[in-house]
């Protein structure tokens, strides 16, 4: 494959994948008007959040099986129209109940570009070039859950919140019409599984009973979840407690989106000579000891000048985290790339979306509550990568 013809698939599928983080994250800024707006209240206009969650997980398991028995082309398609009628049904809608059962349908649209985009990648690639791949991808994806409240907040300086759903509708519609004439199918048909029900849970279970899958699954998700907290709650801790203006904290956000999109660079380029499991171990490593070092300057209170280095460390090692985790995790399963990336994403959606609401549990008149989330988080990816996936490693290398 060329290397314009990589550039072009990463940025198609870096689009898909990006749907999931830009429909939770862009609208979140517009939930104060929102709610004035429908002539609700906090706790209902919540639920457009859950319903939104719950529909990714739901439609995630089930766009997987099904591209792994009709091809990534069709469900591809289907689902990314999906996406766009229920985008523009959320810009219309007239009351909260009604926005509720869009963002359902929102999300099983976005599951489905979400998780064909990374079987995708696991019908072209193997190896090294799949990692490699994915480290290209976090151009992409690496940016979306960071930059969407920004977005978000910039669309609400033009618009009011229905603007923002319009956004979505014309982002899904322009990656329908690249996708329909620049991604041809990349599982053929002799490659193809039957998706009945029985089948589908015997392959669920036997991706819940590896243990090498599951540690880099958890692994990929818990570190994952730490930067949910960030997103969850910088904003607070930054401007409430730091007093960063809104342009201040956007540089310090944007620094850190850099870092991370970096990182997933220099691991493209140096994972031939390093092995993904190194490097996997390397960014578990650095995110841990990042949010640890970020739990000692928020404790010691040692102002900005202590936080921010940490702080850049912790989001910037997941560069090296997602793309060698995603690659090593869907590595032992072509013939159910489909099921296995579904698997991959509602893992991951679900332990952030518990990461989430926890930074305001935990109150937001501290850096220490974020930073003890994140540290956790990061300890627990370090944990589940070396008791579940790495004694694994270790004990076939014994074996052979």
């Amino acid at each position: 494959m060329t290397r314009s013809r990589k550039a072009r698939f990463a940025l198609i599928l870096g689009g898909l994948t990006a749907f999931g983080p830009l429909s939770v994250d862009m609208y979140l800024p517009a939930l104060p008007a929102m709610t004035t707006g429908l002539r609700t209240d906090d706790a209902t206009l919540q639920l457009t959040l859950a319903g939104f969650i719950v529909g990714l997980a739901v439609g995630q398991l089930v766009a997987g099986p099904l591209s792994d028995a009709h091809g990534r082309r069709k469900p591809l398609l289907v689902g990314v129209g999906l996406f766009i009628v229920a985008s523009a049904l959320c810009a219309l809608s007239p009351s909260a109940e009604l926005l509720i059962v869009a963002r359902v349908l929102q999300a099983f649209g976005a599951a489905t570009g979400m998780v064909i985009a990374r079987a995708t990648v696991r019908d072209l690639f193997s190896g090294i070039a799949m990692t490699r791949f994915f480290s290209m991808l976090m151009l992409v994806t690496g940016l979306a859950p960071i930059l969407a409240p920004v977005l978000g907040g910039q669309v609400l300086t033009l618009t009011s919140w229905r603007g923002i759903f319009g956004a979505l509708t014309v982002f899904g519609a322009l990656l329908l019409v690249v996708a329909a004439f620049a991604l041809p199918e990349s599982l053929p048909a002799s490659a193809r599984r039957p998706a009945r029900v029985g089948a589908v849970a015997r392959t669920y279970l036997g991706l819940l009973r590896d243990r090498l899958f599951l540690g880099y699954a958890l692994a990929c998700g818990l570190a994952f979840a730490a930067m949910f907290t960030y997103i969850s709650g910088s904003s607070f801790v930054l401007q409430g407690v730091y007093g960063l203006t809104p342009q201040q904290y956007s540089l310090v956000f944007g620094g850190g989106a850099l870092g991370l999109v970096l990182a997933g660079q220099v691991n493209g380029r140096i994972v031939g000579r390093f092995r993904e499991r190194s490097l996997l171990l390397t960014g578990l490593t650095a995110g841990t000891l990042g949010s640890l070092g970020l739990l000692a300057a928020a404790t010691l209170d040692l102002g900005l000048a202590g936080l921010l280095p940490p702080l850049f460390v912790t989001v910037s090692s997941l560069g090296l985290v997602m793309p060698n985790a995603t690659s090593l995790a869907l590595a032992d399963h072509p013939q159910t790339a489909g099921a296995a990336s579904a698997l991959l994403g509602v893992l991951q959606f679900i332990i952030g979306g518990v990461a989430s609401p926890l930074v305001g549990f935990a109150g937001e008149s501290s850096a220490v509550p974020m930073a003890a989330i994140m540290a956790s988080f990061g300890l627990l990816a370090l944990l589940s990568y070396g008791t579940l996936a790495r004694r694994r490693v270790a004990l076939a290398a014994r074996l052979a």
